[in-house]
């Protein structure tokens, strides 16, 4: 017996979709050739978006759904959204975790969601690649001693620990970012230490890194790198004693979640002038003026900028596109999010 699923659009005729974000994220990340491109690929709803799944406009805006295009805002799709959206059959989120807004009730209804991780997780990555090749030259430390100095060191006499031939790099999970990492890794003259207890040796082989224990990945590396996602068993991963136990001018890195780490251990081991530390990300993620983290001098803090920003929402932006295109062809997505491996997501 053939026929077609209630999840597959039916061929030739565009499915039914809407947006669903907050006002300013769609301000921000859907201009008019994008808008227009999706109008292309699907019957979509005219704007304003959706950002309030209770009102009148939205319910009728619901009712005949069938793909909702979801950014930053966008409310739960808990099971009385879902009563209002009956042909619901399809999410694309246009940013990377889908936490904030599919609920049980969306997989149990079996819709199909697709995210822009893969999208999101390349910025990430190249902001870590690149503080990794910053510390290992000390440039920021070395840029703030030349001006307050004005003139140049004895380049014959720099420590052997300044440079990056033979550096070790540790990073602490085979996330889709930490993936990234370590493809763009690959060019430099680096060894890349991974722990991942989900990654067996011979995974680890394929993407050319040494598995080894957490213990040992601080104990060894130059510079770890936090790319695991937070979760009930990941909160404090990153122990007093792991810090303690890293190389003499070490550095952690995390572009993660600031929680991830013990705060309160990395201040303290932070002003022993130990390590150094890059800290994309904090715990709370927007530090109070008075937290001791701002007077720690071998620390580094930008304000969560890893991920896209500015012209990188395009790239998000042209993912969402082209799973809205090929769904709405009947082809599925290419970036789905699979219920099951969502516990292990950022």
């Amino acid at each position: 017996m053939t026929g077609t699923s209630p999840l597959t659009p039916v061929a030739g005729r565009r499915p039914r979709a809407a947006v669903a974000m907050q006002p300013g994220t769609a301000a921000a990340l859907l201009n008019a050739p994008s808008l227009a491109a999706l109008a292309q690929a699907c019957d979509l709803a005219p704007l304003p978006v959706l950002d309030d799944f209770t009102t009148d406009r939205a319910r009728d805006v619901l009712a005949d759904t069938e793909l909702l295009i979801t950014g930053w805002g966008c409310p739960p799709l808990d099971a009385a959204v879902l009563a209002a959206a009956p042909r619901l059959r399809a999410v694309v989120h246009t940013a990377g975790s889908v936490r904030g807004h599919i609920t049980d009730a969306c997989w149990e209804r079996g819709i199909e969601v697709s995210s822009a991780a893969a999208a999101n997780a390349l910025p990430v990555a190249e902001y870590t690649v690149a503080m990794i090749l910053l510390s290992g030259k000390r440039v920021l430390e070395r840029a703030r001693d030349y001006r307050s100095e004005r003139r140049r060191d004895n380049w014959l006499t720099t420590s052997p620990v300044v440079g990056n031939y033979g550096r070790t790099v540790g990073v602490l999970s085979a996330s889709l970012i930490g993936r990234r990492v370590i493809e763009l890794l690959r060019p430099y003259d680096l060894r890349v230490l991974l722990h991942d207890p989900y990654v067996s040796d011979a995974e680890a082989a394929e993407l050319g890194v040494r598995p080894v224990g957490l213990g040992e990945l601080f104990a060894r590396s130059d510079l770890v790198s936090v790319h695991t996602p937070l979760l009930p068993a990941t909160h404090g991963l990153v122990s007093r004693e792991l810090l303690m136990s890293m190389r003499p001018d070490a550095v952690l890195l995390n572009t993660s979640r600031g929680a991830v780490v013990d705060q309160e251990a990395l201040v303290d081991v932070l002003a022993l002038d130990r390590i150094r530390a890059v800290l994309d990300v904090t715990d709370p993620d927007a530090l109070p003026a008075g937290h001791p983290l701002w007077e720690c001098e071998n620390a580094l803090i930008t304000p969560h900028l890893a991920g896209s920003q500015g012209n990188e929402w395009q790239r998000l932006v042209d993912l969402a596109v082209g799973e809205t295109e090929r769904w709405a062809a009947g082809d599925g997505f290419a970036h789905p999010v699979r219920r099951e491996r969502l516990a292990y997501l950022a």
